[in-house]
């Protein structure tokens, strides 16, 4: 581990508003997660950790707090600032795979690399590099739909991996395989975290996957302890 601080979240809360009522979601958080780091986030189902996860990733804004990754500020940055720092910065991996179905694994780890201005046939060599590192080198032509689901969630983090993230969140990313399937997904991402050094941050319920971090926190209350 290198003791650059990747992420860092100071203070953050998250509340939700209806007509008649207002939750307190998250309630002063504080994380920092070094790079090459492995954390995971753990807590009872509707505590928080994928509300986490969209804060920690730009995709929401939160109530108060800061949050930085590699030690920028993403508070006030602009919906479009946000979509292309994202792009560049943060990996993806949800329990659904989110691939577009009408393409092939390779098109689908290629789009990401695409939008960042890069030429197409340097996305196709970055992509078949990706896909063969996640072990699908000769599945590279299948649409989602021809693969497995422990495939599909490989071409997912394939993804998330396309423009060389500073870290990868991934919410409940073995959450809808069956249990060898899962701890082969789990044994690529501690692989990557290992061989490369890449920084994982991520929520689950899986008790296997959590062991093998570096560090576990639990959101309990909408606070962390660890």
């Amino acid at each position: 581990m290198g003791n650059r601080m990747i992420l860092e979240a100071t203070d953050l809360h998250r509340v939700f508003k209806t007509s008649d009522t207002t939750v307190n979601v998250l309630d002063g958080i504080t994380i920092s997660v070094e790079k090459g780091e492995m954390v995971a986030v753990t807590g009872a189902s509707g505590v928080g950790k994928s509300t986490l996860l969209h804060l920690l990733g730009g995709l929401d804004k939160p109530t108060n707090g800061e949050i930085r990754i590699d030690g920028e500020l993403l508070n006030n940055k602009s919906e479009e600032e946000l979509a292309l720092f994202r792009n560049k910065n943060i990996g993806f991996v949800f329990q659904a795979h989110y691939l577009l179905e009408d393409f092939s694994a390779l098109e689908n780890v290629m789009i990401p690399i695409m939008m960042t201005g890069k030429k197409r046939n340097e996305a196709e060599k970055k992509g078949e590099l990706l896909l063969e590192l996640v072990g699908l080198k000769d599945r590279q032509t299948h649409r989602p739909t021809q693969l497995s689901g422990g495939e599909q969630q490989r071409v997912a983090v394939a993804r998330a991996l396309a423009n060389d993230p500073q870290i990868v969140l991934a919410d409940e990313p073995s959450g809808n395989l069956d249990t060898d399937t899962g701890q082969k997904l789990h044994d690529l991402l501690f692989k990557l975290n290992q061989d490369y050094n890449m920084t994982f941050f991520i929520a689950t319920h899986n008790r296997s996957l959590a062991r093998g971090c570096n560090r576990q926190l639990k959101i309990i209350g909408g606070k962390i302890s660890e």
